[in-house]
């Protein structure tokens, strides 16, 4: 686990193979692995692919148009527009797409109590905990991932697509990979560790 962990990268660029069903199967079972909060086990997965995967395209296309022309939910984010772009064209290429959902998550723009906070906080980390474990396992498998936070230019409209309850936190890009990239920099440890005894 150690090497998929050094080895994972973020993969745009996808062959046109498709991954089999098993193999998706194992990769979100190692999802389903990750600690939970309280046990909850909050997530949900959501695979698209085919005609299904080219609909989603289309409703993700006319999210970011009525994020860049009208009312915007990232009002501040607009220099980011291009890049959103650009992610939905790595989807396209991509055969398979999961999104993941906070099964017990709350309206992102409602009112919390403090304990509701503290729940839905700790509720999407445990689903971060599980979207690790699925990239880590498509490593291990020679599969490529991309974890994918632009749907956010797309938020209302793809929540919509997926009629689903919960909130929708984030999609995952699977496919066999056509690209290596270069592991990106990271920080120094010295920069980011505190040690206290």
């Amino acid at each position: 686990m150690i090497s998929a962990i050094y080895e994972r990268r973020s993969t745009r660029k996808f062959l046109t193979r498709d991954i089999s069903k098993s193999d998706m199967t194992d990769i979100i079972q190692s999802g389903m692995k990750a600690p939970s909060s309280k046990n909850r086990q909050p997530w949900k997965y959501i695979v698209v692919q085919g005609d299904a995967k080219e609909e989603m395209l289309r409703v993700f296309r006319q999210g970011i148009v009525r994020e860049e022309n009208k009312c915007a939910l990232l009002p501040q984010s607009k220099r980011y527009i291009a890049a959103a772009k650009h992610t939905v064209d790595v989807i396209e290429a991509a055969p398979t797409i999961v999104f993941v959902v906070n099964s017990l998550g709350k309206d992102e723009m409602g009112e919390m109590t403090p304990e509701e906070h503290v729940y839905e906080i700790c509720n999407i980390q445990s689903i971060g905990a599980s979207i690790q474990n699925m990239l880590l396992a498509a490593t291990e498998k020679g599969i490529g991932s991309l974890w994918i936070c632009d749907i956010y230019f797309a938020y209302s409209e793809l929540c919509e697509w997926l009629n689903r309850e919960g909130q929708l936190i984030a999609a995952i890009a699977f496919g066999y990979p056509d690209e290596f990239p270069e592991e990106r920099p990271r920080k120094r440890i010295e920069e980011i560790v505190e040690w206290r005894s």
